[in-house]
């Protein structure tokens, strides 16, 4: 098991690394998101770049997305599940262009987690509608 933050965190990491290019965007989001949402308030900040590297190290084996999404589930309360799927589809939104890997990520997640279908669309189109510019 991990801690709340530890999950959160990786939650981000994966879908900003599932197409291969952790961007800029995400990862200011990633800090942003940390520095400002509640759940947070208690997380210190300057242990963010190890657990992106712990992260990314779970990614390195065969198996490590799904042993990723399997801890996250396992180390989060249901209240915090919605939350760690909004953190992803943010991260998704950022960029204002979904991929298909970011996308097929997003089901995985919105699975793993047992997000119901109608709580993930009203989580999707809101970060759609947060990045959304004229």
């Amino acid at each position: 098991m991990i801690d709340h933050h530890r999950a959160l965190i990786y939650t981000m990491v994966l879908t900003s690394a599932s197409d291969g290019d952790m961007t800029d965007a995400e990862l200011h989001m990633i800090g942003d998101s940390i520095r400002s949402l509640p759940v947070f308030a208690d997380f210190h900040i300057d242990q963010l770049a190890t657990l992106i590297r712990e992260c990314t190290e779970i990614l390195s084996d065969p198996s490590g997305l799904d042993t990723a999404i399997g801890m996250i589930k396992r180390s989060l309360p249901k209240s915090l599940r919605e939350t760690a799927y909004m953190l992803a589809c943010e991260v998704v939104a950022v960029d204002r262009t979904a991929t298909q890997e970011e996308l097929r990520l997003l089901e995985l997640l919105r699975h793993g987690l047992d997000v119901d279908r109608l709580t993930a669309a009203a989580l999707e189109r809101g970060a759609r509608a947060r990045y959304t510019v004229a």
